[in-house]
């Protein structure tokens, strides 16, 4: 039976915040004097570009008039689709992602990133060829926390369980009501404690990965 690890992106396998903050303030640098700071933006990441885009004018009190918010969105998208400069990869990662592929797990990744500078990013750090599925949060009409987009996932990786690996409430959400069980990496951009947060397992490092997902499946948890 093929066994499978979907993941989330930002805050999960990525630290893309840097990259998203310079976008957004060089947008705004058009708007008036108004600039959002690195950790209110780190809060208000998570639930895709559109979102994102609606949150920086709510809290800058811009003009929230359906027509400025697409405007800002597009030239968010432009500016972002463009190659990361700021962006990282969270210590451990490509290697955890490697010994899991040599253990014969099949990988997802199921984002509310757009899937233009998903794939942008993707590509940038070689990562594409890890993975089976892309889900982006324009794929489908719905994003997560709706559970579409990670079955959707999980369709095309021909499973009908899996292991979510993801940093945020939105992704424990879109676990539970997709019925997998999740595991909670907690250096990315949740806003609640790790208590708050329902997870089957949490781990800071990546280098932990591999014996939760060891446990996961040998305890049955997956199905």
């Amino acid at each position: 039976m093929r066994r499978a690890i979907v993941f989330d992106l930002d805050g999960t396998l990525i630290d893309s915040a840097p990259d998203i903050h310079r976008a957004v303030n060089a947008v705004l640098a058009g708007e008036g004097p108004g600039r959002v700071g690195f950790e209110q933006l780190r809060g208000f990441i998570g639930n895709g570009a559109a979102v994102l885009i609606r949150r920086v004018i709510a809290a800058l009190g811009l003009p929230g008039d359906e027509a400025t918010q697409d405007r800002l969105l597009e030239a968010f998208l432009r500016r972002y689709e463009q190659a990361p400069e700021l962006t990282t990869l969270y210590p451990g990662m490509r290697a955890a992602l490697d010994g899991l592929l040599r253990d014969g797990f099949t990988l997802g990744l199921c984002t509310n990133k757009p899937i233009a500078p998903t794939r942008v990013v993707m590509d940038h750090f070689g990562l594409t060829p890890l993975f089976s599925a892309l889900i982006g949060g324009d794929s489908l009409p719905q994003r997560k926390p709706d559970p579409a987009p990670l079955r959707a996932v999980m369709d095309r990786l021909g499973v009908t369980t899996c292991l979510y690996v993801g940093d945020s409430e939105v992704d424990a959400e879109t676990a539970e009501r997709a019925g997998v069980p999740f595991a909670l990496f907690t250096q990315g951009y949740r806003k609640s404690p790790v208590e708050a947060v329902p997870h089957a397992r949490a781990f800071d490092h990546f280098d932990a990965l591999p014996g939760i997902v060891a446990d996961l499946f040998a305890a049955g948890a997956t199905g």
